[in-house]
């Protein structure tokens, strides 16, 4: 059964791969690094959620990263202004995918992977470049998947529908925060 360390930031996006992967015949493991994730309390909710739909798959396990937020800040210098999917959202995906990378070469892992493809407000092919690119730099297969296709994002929706999931109205960083929050308020 091959191994794969599976980066995610929420239940929503992580459900519906969690199934496909399992039913593929996976040993699944989680690894909630997020450390673009902001507030605190967004992080915590978020894991929260996440910790509690696993109590359904105790097949799989989860690890979670430290929460770098100074780091991430520091990695994002300059890109602030960026929109959302610019170049900011780039090397946030670059420092998620390495650090699982990692995780997953310590640990011992033949693949890792990461949820973030599922939203179609993430570029797919960009995520699938860094992860090509990280794998073959680490020497651990880079399990490369657009699960928004073939239905997957429709399939995460009805699952985070059916339980309930707290769903975040931005991806998680401050900047994303804010530009929904302006969007929100041109609306009123």
């Amino acid at each position: 059964m091959p191994k794969i360390l599976f980066h995610t930031c929420c239940s929503p996006c992580a459900c519906q791969p969690i199934e496909e992967l399992v039913k593929q015949g996976f040993e699944v493991t989680i690894f909630y690094y997020n450390p673009n994730v902001q507030p605190r309390e967004e992080y915590d909710a978020r894991l929260a959620e996440l910790k509690k739909y696993l109590q359904e798959w105790p097949m799989v396990e989860i690890i979670e990263g430290e929460y770098e937020v100074e780091k991430w800040l520091e990695q994002i210098k300059g890109l602030e202004s960026e929109p959302e999917r610019g170049r900011r959202c780039d090397v946030c995906y670059e420092m998620r995918l390495r650090k699982t990378a990692e995780q997953a070469k310590k640990l011992g892992y033949e693949y890792f992977g990461s949820s973030l493809s599922i939203s179609p407000h993430k570029k797919a092919e960009k995520i699938s470049e860094l992860g090509q690119k990280i794998a073959a730099e680490m020497g651990v297969k880079f399990l490369d998947r657009d699960w928004k296709k073939m239905g997957g994002w429709q399939q995460a929706c009805a699952l985070a529908k059916e339980h309930n999931f707290y769903r975040q109205n931005y991806c998680g960083c401050v900047f994303s925060k804010s530009k929904m929050k302006n969007q929100n308020e041109k609306l009123r």
